[in-house]
């Protein structure tokens, strides 16, 4: 069958890969077309448009991208007619894949959302929307199921998907050595991948460093961009760039800091004890805080429902508070009491298979 795929950031290409490679497992005859990134690009079938071009970051980012926007909206629409596929698979990134679904349901393809929107977040009756365009709905995390139920929508819960590419993963013997830590202690920065969020939280992560020399500080770098550009943020700073090497930085951190999404997540099933920060536009800021209605930013705080990590959010996100933070998860009692609540979260997360049990059933229902 012809799978038609649309992500929009660097998790999204990273849950599209994974779940191409379950795809070509369950279906000997699966082609792909695709918005996406490297790691769809490298699971086969044709990439059409990078995310790198379409990943933008709060209202008013937004606002000012709208013509691009529209033009990447154009270019899958008239994709998707010329393709005809079986099935269009959307991953997360609502904005924009929620008007692809409402396209491509007028015109009688059949629409697999995995990753919910997070229409549990702000304005909820989006949910009325989704049950009339969209065919399949498959949630990761468990408390979607019943928030949905609620509006009357049946949907699947899988699992989570970033236990499967975890699992997968195995680390680099070498990646000390070849690096030049030697045994000391690492400190992993986490930027996120799209432009505005690494302009804004990067120079507040980097403050710090030179508070803590017998530490090593290492960035991981998003792949779209160049050394050179981070070197700007860096500039003499003893910082380590590291690209496409993340999860061997998580698994050899001592704490992290990291940029609100889907890392946050990544890092605590890496059992790392981190810092949440977050900065948006200030009208971006001001708009959510009238609209989200959820008490937490982090996906560890959200999925059990209380306070595991710290949450610097805009003004807090500066250099003396992040300072202050980063001393209690580098002490001992800060330490290890995250640890032991993140046992807690690996107990809701369940077990890997998430990407194979919604290959399973895309190809059930289309069946």
């Amino acid at each position: 069958m012809k799978y038609y795929l649309v992500a929009g950031e660097a998790s999204g290409d990273l849950h599209g890969a994974n779940l191409m490679k379950a795809l070509k497992k369950e279906d000997g005859e699966a082609a792909f077309r695709y918005f996406g990134g490297d790691k769809m690009q490298a699971e086969g079938g044709e990439l059409v448009k990078h995310y790198a071009d379409m990943a933008f970051m709060g209202f008013t980012e937004v606002l000012l991208n709208l013509r691009t926007i529209f033009r990447n909206l154009k270019a899958c629409k008239e994709d998707l007619i010329k393709w005809k596929p079986d099935a269009l698979i959307l991953i997360d990134f609502p904005g924009f894949n929620l008007k692809i679904a409402e396209f491509a349901k007028s015109e009688g393809i059949k629409v697999c959302y995995y990753i919910s929107p997070k229409v549990w977040a702000w304005n909820q009756k989006r949910v009325l929307k989704i049950k009339r365009i969209v065919d399949y709905m498959f949630c990761i995390l468990p408390f979607e199921v019943d928030f949905y139920k609620e509006w009357g929508m049946k949907v699947d819960y899988v699992g989570n998907p970033l236990l499967d590419e975890i699992a997968q993963f195995i680390p680099d013997v070498n990646f000390r050595e070849d690096n030049q830590f030697g045994d000391g202690k690492i400190i992993a920065l986490l930027p996120g991948s799209r432009k505005q969020e690494i302009e804004r939280l990067l120079p507040v992560m980097l403050s710090i460093t030179e508070n803590y020399p017998d530490y090593i500080f290492a960035v991981a770098a998003a792949p779209t961009f160049s050394q050179s550009y981070y070197e700007q943020f860096t500039g003499g700073k003893k910082v380590k760039l590291l690209f496409n090497n993340t999860y061997n930085l998580l698994h050899q951190a001592h704490a992290a800091i990291v940029a609100s999404g889907t890392a946050t997540l990544e890092t605590a099933l890496f059992k790392v004890p981190q810092v949440v920060v977050y900065k948006g536009g200030a009208l971006s800021i001001a708009i959510t805080r009238m609209l989200v209605k959820i008490k937490f930013i982090s996906l560890v705080n959200l999925i059990v429902n209380k306070k595991i990590v710290t949450e610097l959010i805009q003004e807090d996100c500066n250099q003396q508070k992040l300072s202050a933070e980063l001393e209690i998860i580098l002490s001992a009692e800060g330490r290890n009491e995250m640890l032991k609540q993140y046992n807690e979260l690996l107990l809701l997360m369940g077990e890997p298979g998430a990407s194979a049990k919604t290959a399973r059933l895309i190809i059930d229902y289309l069946h």
